[in-house]
C-alpha cells in the first residue's frame, strides 16, 4: 500500500500550478487487489493499459519470491522492447530480474533482500547500498520510502529540476537525494546537541552555496574537529560532505538553468563554482550534458 501511495502521490494531480500525468494502476487481473494493510485496492486496468505507456513502474508485493505471471513478464519485455522506461523499487526489482531485463546490468533493491536477488539472478550486479541506480532505460530503487527518491529522480531526469522540486515541495519532501547515497543510515534522526548543530550547519550551507564552503569551515561552525564532523556527517546523511555539496550545487544549477535567463557564468558563481568551465566540467561528468544543452532541453516555453 505504501508503494501504491508513493506513485499515486508523485504522479497524481498537484493543482493547476504543476502539470499532470496520464497515470493508471494496472494488474493482470483487474478488480480488488489485496494489500499489506488489509484494505483492498480496486484496480480497473489490465495489462493492455501498458501498451502505450512511456514509463512502467513495477510495485513491490508480498509474493515477490514467486515470479509474476507469464503475461506480466511478457508485458514488461514488450514495453521495454518498444522503448518505454521500466523501473521498480524495493522487491519490485525481482519482477524485472525475472523478466530478464536486468541481465548484465547493475540494480538495487531493499537492502534486506539484496543477497536473495543476487543469489537468484547471478547475471545481475546487485548493489545493496545504493538508493537508486539509473541504467538509462532501466531504473531500480531501494526499499520503502526510497520509492519517492526513485520517482523524483525520474521526474528530474525526464522533465527537469523545476518540476521535480515543485512536486517535492508539494509533498514536503527533500527535492533530491543522490542515487549513490546509502540506503540505511545509522542515525538518521538528530539525537543530541551535535546533531542539532549539524542540522543548523546544513541549513547555513544551503543558504551560502555561492561561498567556497570548505569542510574545515563547516566543521568549525558545527564546533567539531574536521575528522569528527566528516564521520558524523556521513552517519547522519549517508554521504560525504563533498558529495553532498556537489549534489546540492548541481541541483541548484539545474533549477536556475530552467527557470532563469542568467548567464552560465553567473549561475556558476551563485552555486559556488569558480567559473563556468568548472560548472561545465561537473555538469558533463554528473549529468552527461553541458549546462547550455541542459537549458535547451528543459527550458519551458510559455
Amino acid at each position: 500500500m505504501l508503494a501504491a501511495g508513493i506513485v499515486c502521490e508523485v504522479f497524481g494531480p498537484h493543482g493547476a500550478a504543476l502539470p499532470g500525468f496520464d497515470f493508471a494502476l494496472c494488474t493482470d487481473r483487474p478488480g480488488p487487489v489485496a494489500t499489506d494493510c488489509g484494505v483492498p485496492l480496486s484496480v480497473a486496468h489490465g495489462l493492455d493499459r501498458l501498451a502505450e505507456a512511456d514509463l512502467l513502474l513495477v510495485l513491490p508485493g508480498a509474493d515477490f519470491r514467486t515470479p509474476p505471471a507469464p503475461a506480466v513478464l511478457d508485458a514488461l519485455r514488450a514495453g521495454h522492447g518498444r522503448g518505454a522506461v521500466v523501473a521498480a523499487h524495493c522487491v519490485g526489482t525481482f519482477a524485472l530480474a525475472a523478466a530478464g531485463l536486468l541481465d548484465g546490468r547493475r540494480a538495487t533493491t531493499h537492502w534486506r533482500f539484496a543477497e536473495l536477488l543476487a543469489g537468484r539472478h547471478p547475471r545481475v550486479t546487485v548493489e545493496p547500498d545504493a538508493l537508486y541506480i539509473d541504467e538509462g532505460d532501466i531504473v531500480t530503487g531501494a526499499g520503502a520510502a526510497a520509492g519517492f527518491d526513485l520517482c523524483l529522480h525520474l521526474l528530474r531526469r525526464e522533465h527537469g529540476a523545476a518540476l521535480a522540486n515543485g512536486i517535492a515541495r508539494d509533498m514536503v519532501l527533500p527535492s533530491h537525494r543522490d542515487g549513490g547515497q546509502a540506503q540505511y543510515l545509522a542515525a538518521p534522526v538528530p539525537e543530541n546537541g551535535q546533531d542539532e548543530r549539524l542540522a543548523a550547519v546544513l541549513g547555513w550551507a544551503r543558504a551560502h552555496l555561492h561561498e567556497p564552503l570548505p569542510v574545515t569551515e563547516l566543521a568549525r561552525r558545527a564546533m567539531m574537529s574536521k575528522r569528527s564532523f566528516a564521520r558524523r556527517f556521513t552517519a547522519a546523511t549517508g554521504t560525504t560532505p563533498h558529495a553532498w555539496l556537489r549534489s546540492l550545487r548541481l541541483s541548484r544549477a539545474e533549477e536556475l538553468l530552467e527557470t532563469t535567463d542568467l548567464p552560465v557564468e553567473e549561475i556558476a558563481r551563485q552555486v559556488g563554482y569558480g567559473s563556468a568551465a568548472v560548472l561545465r566540467e561537473q555538469f558533463v561528468r554528473r549529468r552527461g550534458i553541458p549546462p547550455r544543452a541542459y537549458r535547451s532541453a528543459f527550458t519551458r516555453t510559455t
